[in-house]
């Protein structure tokens, strides 16, 4: 049997780790690359602004573009503050290893892992039809709240479990209240982490297409209340790809998916820079 040595099983591991990483690149840039090579040619300031008929005529993304705004601002209006100070609760006030922490680990560990045609059969069910709140953006924000919950509580956990035990007890040796060192100490410590949360969250939402088909519908108007229906743009694309016909067709849903890519990209970049603007802020 071969036999390699200490250094050499170490450049091996090192080659196979180095083959993983430019694996996953190459898969990125190749999605990116033959999305953006397909979809920019066809993309314009009239294709982002104007109205959508029906394939064929006006072809405009802008009704979508609104109702994924909606969206995104609900879901979050919903499931960030609960996120938030459920993770308080379970690292500042729960007792470690109590059973109430374990059964809303549990629960998250739980949401975390159904599956999102799951959660828009459930939306569609209770908020659709048992609260009679019909398809609506209202609706489809609340079935999506609950789905991007786990991540908003677990990755704003971390982030306070990360923040130094000294900021609570210099707090606390100063006479300051828990809450008052919660709100003033831990919590811009934990910022990064808690902003990082948010927007991964809002690409979550941006991405979704099941639960929002099944609970907000797929009405292609610009929606003047959160009581009314609306097209997301995911939900746009995959009605797009029910009706690949013609080259037309093609193009439009390629120029869909190039939106929805670059605004993908400019969330990530955006967490990115945030997340390192408030660390060095809070240094």
């Amino acid at each position: 049997m071969l036999q390699l040595s200490r250094d050499n099983q170490d450049k091996l591991m090192l080659a196979a780790i180095w083959a993983a990483a430019a694996t996953t690149l190459l898969f990125l840039l190749w999605v990116v690359w033959h999305i953006l090579s397909n979809g920019l040619d066809h993309v314009s300031w009239e294709f982002i602004t104007g109205a959508y008929t029906r394939i064929g005529e006006a072809s405009g993304i802008w009704a979508m573009i609104v109702s994924t705004i909606y969206m995104v601002g609900l879901s979050l209006a919903f499931a960030a503050p609960i996120g938030i100070m459920t993770a308080i609760y379970l690292t500042e006030y729960a007792a470690p290893g109590s059973k109430v922490v374990q059964v809303i680990r549990f629960c998250t560990e739980s949401l975390a892992g159904i599956p999102s045609i799951v959660y828009g059969l459930f939306g569609m069910t209770f908020f659709v039809t048992t609260l009679g709140l019909g398809f609506s953006i209202l609706s489809g924000a609340l079935t999506l709240a609950m789905l991007i919950l786990p991540v908003i509580i677990r990755t704003t956990e971390e982030a306070l479990i990360s923040v130094p035990m000294s900021y609570r007890e210099g707090g606390y040796a100063l006479g300051s209240s828990k809450i008052y060192t919660i709100c003033r100490l831990v919590l811009p410590s934990a910022l990064p982490g808690i902003v990082t949360s948010i927007i991964l969250s809002t690409g979550r939402v941006i991405g979704e297409s099941a639960p929002v088909f099944l609970t907000a519908g797929m009405v292609t108007q610009i929606p003047e209340s959160v009581l009314e229906s609306g097209r997301t743009l995911t939900v746009h694309l995959y009605k797009l790809t029910q009706e690949l016909f013609t080259q037309h067709e093609w193009d439009q849903a390629y120029a869909t998916a190039t939106v929805l890519i670059v605004l993908v990209l400019i969330l990530n970049l955006a967490t990115k820079v945030i997340a390192s603007r408030l660390n060095r802020s809070a240094k």
